[in-house]
């Protein structure tokens, strides 16, 4: 071993690196020179852009509020400018196009036909222009009656026009929308201070609510260049209650109340005193009646009939898909169905079986109300509990079929009814059982749960199991006989 080799074994035995060469130096100090350039680069052009933006920012924005605060200023001048030309239709300014355009050509050209086309263009938006001007001084009156219909109930309305005006008043159009369609009126001439009278009928084949106005006058010329609509009326609604029958009363519930009705169970706490017997261990002292049991010469006890009040919760499946007539379970084309639910006024074939349930659900949820009983409905997004018929027939024309979490929805009745005593489920046969099984489990134990089932293609019937009264009904009418038979008590 030379000298030179061992100066240099303890120096790697102690753990020391020698230096590299000048030309791996060179070579490994080049990378991380690249590499702090680069991101030098990088970090410069993301400055540059940001710079960028910013310098954009800070010129378009003094420009942008200068812009708002001038329009702020004008809009006395440019909003009346913009209302008068939103009476121009589209073939409007299609016939003033055409004849700045032939005008422009004919005389640049000289040609006469071009001109002459010009000036007839011009001409006939003009005079159109000019039938449109005018202020229509009336006063309208549009109504419903009744307000409020079954399925399948005539429904008439009417409009009365008057001329409030000092002038005769010309021929003019009102429209009034009526649901997805509109009823159209060309009212005669009238007079300073006559009125003029329209009816028309209100289609109601299918549940649900119809808006019903605002009622406009349509002020323009016959070819249709201008067009001026005036609002006169407010947009009011006609609800077209689902069909219902009529039922037995459902019988008591579980919670004792004062106002409740007194049932045949023998108490030993509650409201309504039936007797006295004699007192046996374990009988509550606070119920002695020491006058009696003085009298007698042994303990008596008072003893009381239940009172019981029912608070009845409905909720009805509205998803088409878990009914028969559901998309996809009868052979029905995308067309079809997108015809039927594009039908105006027509009830649709996919929600035919929906329709029956939310008039099953509807017709126990009024049978619980009239008598006097609390009753919590819920049907989708429309949810109603403690009130009146009116009001929970006007929720179930505004449910809209569509799918939805049965367990959800039984979380937010349990919120609702925390007291329910019978929870009714309305749903169709494609519901899995498991659901309904999961969706009832969220009342208590003593709760009386029943599940109908609409399939008009199985025959009516009562059966229980897994703690659920299940009825199948075809039909509406089926209600009644099947509800008698499995629930009222």
């Amino acid at each position: 071993m030379t000298q030179q080799d061992q100066g240099a074994a303890p120096s790697r035995r102690g753990g020391r690196f020698r230096m590299p060469s000048r030309k791996g130096a060179s070579a490994g100090a080049a990378a991380p020179v690249a590499e702090a350039q680069a991101g030098s680069t990088g970090g410069r052009a993301r400055a540059v852009n940001g710079t960028t933006s910013r310098g954009i920012r800070q010129i378009t924005q003094p420009i942008t509020r200068s812009l708002e605060q001038v329009a702020g200023q004008t809009e006395g001048v440019w909003r009346p400018v913009a209302g008068i030309l939103r009476w121009v239709s589209p073939l409007g300014w299609t016939i003033l196009a055409l004849g700045v355009v032939c005008w422009v050509v004919g005389a640049r050209w000289g040609w006469t036909e071009l001109l002459m086309v010009a000036a007839a263009a011009i001409v006939l938006f003009l005079v159109c222009f000019a039938l449109a001007l005018g202020r229509t001084k009336v006063r309208i009156l549009a109504e419903v009656d009744p307000r409020r219909v079954v399925v399948g109930e005539p429904a008439t309305g009417r409009i009365l026009v008057t001329n409030e005006a000092r002038t005769p008043m010309l021929p003019i159009l009102v429209e009034l929308p009526v649901g997805l369609s509109a009823a159209r009126f060309v009212l005669p001439a009238l007079t300073p201070g006559n009125a003029h009278e329209e009816l028309f009928v209100v289609p109601t084949s299918r549940r649900g609510v119809i808006q019903v106005g605002p009622a406009t006058t349509v002020q323009g010329d016959p070819l249709g260049l201008m067009r001026r609509t005036l609002t006169w009326t407010e947009r009011t609604e006609l609800f077209v209650h689902p069909r219902t029958v009529a039922l037995e009363s459902l019988g008591a519930g579980l919670l004792r109340d004062l106002e409740g009705s007194t049932t045949e169970d023998v108490s030993m706490s509650d409201l309504a005193f039936h007797a006295l017997r004699e007192y046996q261990p374990g009988d509550d002292r606070r119920y002695i009646h020491w006058r009696s049991s003085a009298k007698a010469g042994r303990l008596l006890v008072r003893q009381f009939l239940d009172t019981r009040r029912s608070h009845v919760t409905v909720i009805v499946d509205p998803d088409p898909e878990q009914y028969r007539s559901g998309h996809g379970r009868t052979g029905r084309t995308d067309r079809d169905v997108e015809r039927d639910v594009m039908a105006a006024n027509a009830p649709t074939a996919i929600q035919a079986d929906v329709e029956t349930a939310i008039s099953v659900g509807s017709s126990i949820m009024v049978r619980v109300m009239l008598d006097e009983q609390d009753c919590t409905m819920v049907c989708g997004p429309q949810k109603v509990t403690r009130t009146v018929p009116q009001v929970g027939l006007d929720a179930m024309s505004r449910v809209e079929p569509g799918p939805v979490d049965l367990f959800a929805v039984s979380l937010d009745a349990t919120d609702l009814a925390p007291d329910t005593s019978t929870v009714f489920f309305v749903t169709g046969p494609h519901r899995p059982f498991i659901e309904l099984q999961r969706a009832a489990g969220q009342f208590p134990p003593e709760v009386t749960r029943v599940i109908v089932v609409v399939d008009p293609v199985a025959d009516h019937g009562l059966r229980r199991g897994g703690g659920l009264t299940i009825l199948t009904l075809s039909a509406l009418e089926d209600l009644r006989p099947l509800l008698f038979t499995g629930v009222a008590r």
